[in-house]
C-alpha cells in the first residue's frame, strides 16, 4: 500500500495512465472504496483520500469547515498530478471533490479530466436540509439512522456510537456549513449519479449540476437509496469503467495525431 498522509492507494499501479481519486461520504473512510481498484480498468490507480478522524488518522481532529479540508487537500495532492485524474466523490465526498476541482483550476490552471459527482445535489440550488450536527446526542443519532448509511448494530452499540459521534457531527457540519460561491464554471466533463429511492436527492436536484460545466454532463439514476453506490456498486463501477477508458482513448488518439502531425 503506497500511502502519505491524505491519501493512499490499496494496488499501486506505476504503469496506470490516469489516476482516479474517491472521495468518502461523512462518517466514513477509505474502506468504503476498497475493492474499486479490482473493477476498473487495469490502467488506472484510484487513490482514496484519507481525512482526519478516521482510520490511520483517529488521534487527529476531524474538520468541521469544507473550506479548510479543501485547502488542505489542494497542497496535499498537488505530486499526485503528474498524470491525467478524475475525482469521484459521494454526499459529502461530491462536494469535496468539486470544490478541489474549482480551486485547482483557480490556482494551477488545471482540472480533472472527468468529475463524477454522486448522491449530492446541485451546489447553487438554495438548501433545504436540515442542521443536525448540533442536536442533542439521542436526538442526533436519530437523524443518523433516519439517513439509513449507518448498520443498525452500530447504532444500537453504545461503545462504537461514543466512537462515532464526533466524526460524524464534524463531517455533518462539514456539509450543513458549507455555502457555494457563484464562479466560472468548469470545463470538464461530468456525470452525475443519483439513487432512484433516494427522497433527499431526487432528479430533478441533480441536473443543475450542468450549468457548473461548459463540457458535456450527464445524469444517471441507479436502483437504491442514497446509498446506492453500494447496492448498486456493480452498475457505477460499470459506467464510471466506460467513461474512463473512453477517456483514456480519446487521450491515446491526441497522441497518436501529435506524433503523425510532427512526422508528416
Amino acid at each position: 500500500m503506497n500511502t502519505n498522509s491524505w491519501f493512499v492507494t490499496l494496488k499501486p499501479n506505476p504503469r496506470a495512465r490516469l489516476r482516479l481519486f474517491c472521495f468518502p461520504y461523512a462518517g466514513s473512510g477509505v474502506m468504503i472504496y476498497h475493492n474499486w481498484a479490482e473493477q476498473l480498468p487495469s490502467d488506472v490507480e484510484v487513490y482514496l483520500a484519507r481525512l482526519p478522524g478516521r482510520e490511520g488518522r483517529l488521534r487527529e481532529a476531524p474538520l468541521t469547515r469544507l473550506t479548510q479540508l479543501v485547502h488542505l487537500l489542494n497542497t496535499e495532492i498537488r505530486p499526485l498530478l503528474n498524470k491525467p485524474f478524475a475525482f469521484f466523490g459521494h454526499s459529502m465526498g461530491a462536494v469535496i471533490a468539486f470544490e478541489l476541482a474549482r480551486i485547482l483550476r483557480r490556482e494551477s490552471g488545471i482540472e480533472p479530466q472527468h468529475l463524477f459527482i454522486s448522491g449530492r445535489r446541485a451546489p447553487q440550488l438554495p438548501r433545504d436540509e436540515p442542521i443536525t450536527y448540533h442536536l442533542p446526542e439521542t436526538e442526533f443519532i436519530e437523524a443518523v439512522r433516519n439517513l439509513n448509511g449507518t448498520p443498525t448494530e452500530v447504532l444500537d452499540h453504545p461503545e462504537l456510537m461514543n466512537l462515532m459521534i464526533p466524526l460524524l457531527r464534524a463531517d455533518f457540519e462539514v456539509c450543513q456549513t458549507y455555502s457555494y460561491v457563484p464562479g466560472a464554471p468548469l470545463s470538464c466533463d461530468m456525470t452525475i449519479f443519483g439513487g432512484l429511492q433516494d427522497p433527499d436527492v431526487p432528479r430533478d436536484s441533480l441536473v443543475g449540476w450542468s450549468e457548473q460545466t461548459t463540457g458535456a454532463c450527464s445524469v444517471r439514476m441507479l436502483p437504491g437509496d442514497h446509498f446506492f453506490l453500494h447496492s448498486s456498486q456493480a452498475l457505477l463501477l460499470r459506467v464510471i469503467s466506460r467513461e474512463l477508458q473512453s477517456l483514456m482513448l480519446k487521450s491515446q488518439k491526441s497522441v497518436f495525431d501529435m506524433v503523425g502531425t510532427f512526422t508528416r
